[in-house]
């Protein structure tokens, strides 16, 4: 088994939701979830609600363990479709508990706009406002849809080479399903990242609000992290020239 216990408030909210909805959710996928055994409740020495789920087999995904990046591509856009499939009636709008993951990418535009003017002279701060606004005006105007909410490599495993669970809904929810096409770019490159959005059947306007989803997080991280952690810097700068690499190969 395994037990998970929120490290800060803001991240308790996502205990009930999961322990609700990933035991409705988890029969109509096509690959393992967590679904939660038990909740703990808050006690003197910590103060939220906490979880205990079955154990998973699986390591977590990277490249060195990933057998063909395409295939891995083509099941994570078989997964996500199927999710988007499931009824969303009563499911969990966008919000605190995930961090408004599946709603208007304006909520973020303050803090991307600040990252943006904080990286003057380190990116190519024309480019990132171009894809920003561009991402800002494809409004999403669909029916909402259930979305996992933090599709990144370290909430999939892998066995024996081929993806084989998805992790930590923690920020899931029913919304625009544009924030799950993060990985696109963290992740896929090239065939890989053809293949996931041929599976996903994504829009051009969903793909532009999906790079907004990436920019954003990418660009406050290099912004937050420049003087503290190179590494987690210069992972996010590749994320970002691809972003704007992307942009600019659609324009």
């Amino acid at each position: 088994m395994l037990v998970r216990l929120p490290s800060a408030a803001a991240y308790s909210l996502q205990v009930e939701k999961e322990h609700r909805w990933l035991p409705r959710l988890a029969p109509l996928l096509p690959l393992p979830v967590p679904v939660p055994l038990a909740m703990g409740t808050p006690a003197y020495n910590y103060p939220w609600h906490w979880s205990v789920y079955r154990w998973i087999e699986g390591e977590t995904a990277t490249l060195e363990r990933i057998a063909s990046l395409p295939q891995f591509a083509a099941s994570l856009a078989e997964f996500l479709v199927a999710l988007q499939q499931i009824d969303p009636a009563g499911g969990p709008a966008p919000g605190q508990h995930n961090f408004f993951r599946g709603g208007p990418l304006s909520v973020y535009d303050g803090e991307t706009r600040r990252a943006i003017a904080a990286l003057d002279g380190k990116i190519d701060t024309g480019a990132a406002s171009a894809v920003w606004e561009a991402a800002l005006a494809a409004t999403w105007h669909g029916a909402p849809v259930w979305f996992h909410g933090d599709v990144s490599w370290g909430n999939l495993l892998v066995r024996q080479g081929s993806l084989s669970a998805v992790i930590d809904f923690g920020t899931s929810g029913v919304g625009d399903p544009s924030c799950d096409l993060a990985i696109a770019w963290t992740l896929f490159e090239g065939e890989s990242r053809e293949v996931f959005r041929a599976g996903l059947q994504v829009d051009e306007a969903t793909w532009a609000r999906g790079r907004g989803w990436t920019l954003w997080k990418a660009l406050i991280t290099v912004a937050g992290h420049i003087d503290i952690d190179p590494v987690e810097v210069e992972k996010s700068r590749r994320v970002i020239d691809e972003v704007l690499a992307d942009h600019q190969r659609m324009a």
